[in-house]
């Protein structure tokens, strides 16, 4: 339907020893990913944040090298999607920025993430 609602958003995955799915694009193994703690993980995260909220970094070059996620090749982009598309935790945070911002922390079954709405 062309009235439903959507966003677009980028994010960045941070994945850890409880996540759903322990492997990566950049630790196929899952070495590192099954040694990281949930608490490790958000600290991370949270480091990357600033450096991005500071100006040291952009999303997009912070997505593309850190991000567990294969959307780093896009610089974190998902593109659009609706309601019930993604992991609920995610879809509601994400629904709730403004254009331009960007979430704390997100847990969902994936990991550990920040979200960048972009539209």
């Amino acid at each position: 339907m062309a009235s439903e609602e959507q966003v677009r958003a980028s994010h960045i995955l941070i994945k850890h020893e409880g996540s759903r799915r322990k492997a990566s694009w950049k630790d196929p193994d899952g070495r590192v990913i099954s040694a990281t703690t949930r608490d490790a993980a958000a600290a991370n995260l949270m480091a990357l944040r600033d450096s991005i909220v500071s100006g040291q970094s952009t999303f997009e070059e912070v997505a593309s090298r850190h991000s567990d996620c294969s959307s780093a090749k896009r610089g974190g982009d998902l593109g659009r999607f609706g309601r019930g598309q993604m992991q609920k935790p995610f879809e509601e945070a994400a629904f709730a920025l403004k254009a331009g911002e960007i979430s704390d922390a997100v847990d969902t079954d994936s990991g550990v993430h920040i979200i960048l709405r972009t539209g």
